[in-house]
């Protein structure tokens, strides 16, 4: 008896190479600044110590940083040869997981009473080492699948602008969070949760902007990619808890690695894919667009469905060291 092909559970996916975002400057500015209004909320609680006791207990920053780099992407190519999505589709999940960890995952940290300050010391340093370590993983991963694919371009990030973006968006608002966090913390302690829930309110606003410019595309096409991302994303929270637990890693911090990984920057994966200098525009890309946008809106509703489901369950037994 033959088996049907696994592709056939999420239909013709090559009917998405040409279908055509509609993701702009201006929405991307839009996105910088809830993200960065987001950094703020959480930095008002953050404090110097914080980053002093992980650079005293470094191991769950190394973990995490592999979880981000190595195990992610060996998971997702693992994935792709099991679903045999088409080459963009493939080439997409690959390019998210090549990503650094995404600026939002310090929000749903916070609200999951993670470790934050691991996390944003993660989104950090994974956001640097992206400067070689996005284009060196999607260059191999991607090789392997599919190393004759005309979207198989190297991939050139220009450091300057990824430190001016970065320092723009993460560095800049979390300074002066944890600036006013010290300087008026009484002040602070009475208006923290509005910040956060207004910065919260505040991105999703935005999502459901970003997704109404697409409405008809997503609610035409999703049915293609739904079952792919959420495969991709709970192979991603799963494996960035289980990997670090399995290391002896407490759960408090594993949690913090699971976030890490499972919230993806694939906003730069977007740019990179829209990038006419990186992916010549006579390629069609909408496979990789689509994974990459849907991906951008599935892992943060996974990722606040997984911070309140562990926000609820006590963590007075779990101490913040390994």
């Amino acid at each position: 008896m033959q088996h049907l092909p696994l592709l056939s559970l999420f239909g013709n996916l090559e009917q998405l190479n040409t279908v055509q975002l509609n993701f702009n400057q201006n929405s991307l500015n839009m996105m910088n600044i809830a993200i960065a209004f987001i950094m703020f909320g959480v930095a008002l609680g953050i404090r110097p110590k914080h980053f002093r006791d992980i650079a005293l207990n470094p191991k769950p920053a190394i973990v995490g940083v592999i979880s981000q780099y190595i195990l992610l992407p060996a998971l997702t190519y693992l994935l792709v040869l099991v679903i045999k999505p088409s080459v963009p589709v493939a080439m997409g999940m690959i390019l998210v997981a090549s990503c650094p960890g995404g600026n939002v995952s310090n929000m749903i940290s916070a609200l999951s009473k993670s470790n934050v300050a691991l996390s944003v010391s993660l989104t950090a340093t994974t956001t640097v080492l992206s400067l070689f370590m996005t284009p060196l993983n999607f260059a191999y991963w991607g090789g392997l699948y599919a190393s004759k694919s005309p979207l198989l371009v190297p991939i050139t990030i220009d450091p300057v602008e990824m430190f001016r973006t970065v320092f723009i968006i993460l560095g800049i608002p979390v300074i002066m969070g944890m600036i006013v966090g010290m300087k008026f913390p009484v002040f602070v302690k009475k208006v923290e949760k509005h910040v956060q829930i207004a910065s919260v309110l505040f991105f999703i606003a935005f999502l459901a902007g970003a997704l109404a410019g697409n409405f008809s595309l997503f609610l035409k096409y999703i049915h293609l990619v739904f079952l792919i991302v959420l495969l991709h994303n709970g192979i991603a929270f799963l494996g960035g808890y289980l990997f670090p637990r399995a290391l002896k890693i407490n759960k408090l911090n594993s949690r913090t690695i699971s976030i890490e990984t499972g919230i993806q920057n694939s906003g730069l994966g977007l740019a990179l894919i829209f990038n006419p200098r990186v992916f010549p525009p006579e390629l069609e890309l909408g496979g990789m667009a689509f994974i990459a946008a849907w991906w951008g809106i599935w892992h943060i509703v996974a990722g606040l469905m997984l911070a309140f489901y562990w926000r609820r369950e006590s963590i007075k037994h779990i101490a913040v060291t390994s």
